[in-house]
């Protein structure tokens, strides 16, 4: 969520005249993320995001935009699309597709307690529920053939020691491939900073862009390796305890699921470890980079890996 293309107050106030929602009062760039374009945009009517797609196409953008007014309308808090006065709710701004969105109350946390972590469980599993019914279908594009390409593009640039950690990586995975895991609508990205807290109660999930679907364990562990961790890249048990139990309080965990667990955690974490390595390698150009750092993934992974050891010796 940086800024890669500039939207001026003249140019949105322009913009916003096919929208029921008054006057322009602030703009504001938002700094962190580093794929798509976002600006906190205040009306006379309220605050709200907008976002200028830096990387999808249009004809990509309706899945992810009728995803959250589906959640919305089902009681999952997320962001609303807004739509114009002609009931679009995708348009064009300095030559992006551009959207929308109600903001939500709350902040993101960076110290997560046991307590946050058995909300994201919880509204985790409502979220899979819900999207059951949505009827609309995205393939992962960072499914296994992204990680294999990436991998292939970012090896040359790594050190020797990480370079045998990756190829070390993808040769296990291949060799334990997952059974068929039940699939459905994931946010694939929820981590911290994608989710708003306002003291101790859920404000919202935010930043559905990365959304498709997928096995729904994939996204749990996504979240795990972002809410459960230590600064030593490994699971702290208390807290990852505190989001298993409150995602089988609203879905059960299957059979399949919970032996599949140990390699699903370093799939999501190779899953980040790649796409940061690829970010820092590939950098896209932006007036504001929040760069991140894949060295922490990295830890992830290798200690996932350890203890995966562990568990098979």
């Amino acid at each position: 969520m940086s800024v890669f293309t500039t939207v001026t107050e003249a140019q949105l106030g322009i913009w916003l005249a096919d929208y029921p929602l008054g006057e322009l009062l602030e703009l504001k760039g938002i700094a962190s993320g580093i794929t798509n374009t976002n600006y906190f945009v205040t009306t006379t009517t309220g605050r709200y995001v907008l976002t200028l797609f830096e990387k999808n196409a249009a004809d990509e953008l309706p899945y992810f935009l009728d995803l959250m007014s589906y959640l919305a309308e089902h009681d999952i808090p997320c962001p609303a699309p807004i739509r114009t006065h002609d009931g679009k709710n995708l348009g064009f701004l300095n030559g992006k597709p551009a959207a929308l969105v109600s903001c939500l109350p709350g902040r993101s946390i960076e110290q997560p307690s046991v307590l946050h972590c058995g909300e994201i469980g919880k509204v985790l599993a409502q979220m899979h529920i819900a999207g059951a019914s949505f009827g609309k279908t995205m393939s992962n594009p960072r499914g296994r053939e992204w990680r294999l390409h990436t991998a292939e593009a970012v090896m040359p640039m790594l050190d020797g020691e990480s370079a045998a950690l990756l190829k070390s990586e993808l040769q296990f995975q291949t060799r334990n491939a997952l059974p068929v895991l039940p699939e459905g609508v994931i946010h694939a990205d929820l981590f911290r900073d994608n989710v708003l807290f306002d003291g101790d109660k859920l404000g919202g999930l935010i930043d559905f862009y990365y959304a498709c679907n997928d096995a729904l364990l994939y996204d749990l562990a996504i979240a795990v390796n972002d809410w459960c961790i230590e600064a030593d890249g490994c699971l702290d048990e208390t807290r990852l305890a505190a989001l298993l139990a409150g995602y089988e309080a609203i879905r059960a965990l299957t059979a399949a699921e919970k032996s599949a667990w140990p390699v699903m955690l370093r799939i999501a974490a190779l899953r980040f470890w790649l796409s940061r390595l690829y970010d820092m390698h590939f950098p896209q150009e932006g007036e504001l980079i929040h760069a991140k750092d894949p060295q922490h993934f990295q830890r992830i992974l290798q200690c996932h890996a350890a203890h995966t050891s562990l568990e098979m010796n």
